[in-house]
């Protein structure tokens, strides 16, 4: 099937609410990710949409969406309820798979800070349906249980100055049973602010998902 280039926002209708989405289709990509932001952010999150463009340039289509509702994310508590984001991931990767631009690309999640935990809680529940999963400064620990059923091909990465957090993925990594890489970048903190390194998540990121995502035959 030839896909045609397309970006538009989107709203996505769940059994009770809806969602705001940003999609965006390069022609003739190779795959679909879908990112699972962490607490406080947006699918306006800049750095988030710094990664999402180079995806697009790698021939990877990208969906940024907000799990919450502008209401809901006014709630703390709905924040951190991994359990209900999870299920908001699992319903919208439903909705990818339903649409015609979408339905024959194949699917990673990019998870950030504790969006990691609901994308890898998805993929779990997702097996084979879901190839490949990118963490960014996530947080796996969340997700310990689900983990050694991720059968997605699985990208930790952590800033070198972020101790706690690489903690959390070096104990998260060696429950994994599937190919699972953990990838440290020196001199870069938690939202990897640093000159150039974010820059460098998306790079690894853009190589992990182009070789482990290719279109449905």
């Amino acid at each position: 099937m030839i896909i045609k280039e397309l970006k538009k926002s989107v709203n996505i209708q769940l059994d009770d609410v809806i969602l705001k989405g940003d999609l965006t289709i390069p022609g003739n990509a190779t795959g679909i990710v879908l990112f699972s932001h962490g607490s406080g952010s947006s699918r306006l999150s800049p750095r988030n949409n710094y990664v999402a463009e180079v995806l697009q340039e790698n021939g990877l289509a990208t969906l940024l969406f907000d799990l919450l509702t502008a209401e809901e994310d006014r709630n703390r508590q709905m924040r951190f309820d991994i359990a209900l984001l999870t299920q908001r991931l699992i319903a919208v990767t439903y909705w990818i798979k339903g649409i015609p631009e979408t339905q024959d690309l194949s699917i990673g999640y990019f998870g950030a800070s504790t969006g990691a935990a609901s994308a890898l809680r998805a993929a779990a529940f997702f097996r084979n349906e879901v190839q490949a999963v990118v963490s960014r400064g996530g947080r796996p620990d969340l997700a310990m249980k689900e983990i050694p059923d991720v059968t997605a091909y699985t990208l930790l990465i952590v800033g070198g100055w972020d101790d706690l957090v690489i903690k959390f993925n070096q104990k998260a990594h060696q429950q994994f049973h599937c190919d699972a890489r953990l990838e440290i970048i020196p001199q870069a903190t938690h939202l990897f602010e640093e000159p150039g390194k974010l820059e460098e998540v998306a790079k690894l990121s853009a190589d992990w998902f182009s070789d482990k995502l290719a279109s449905k035959s």
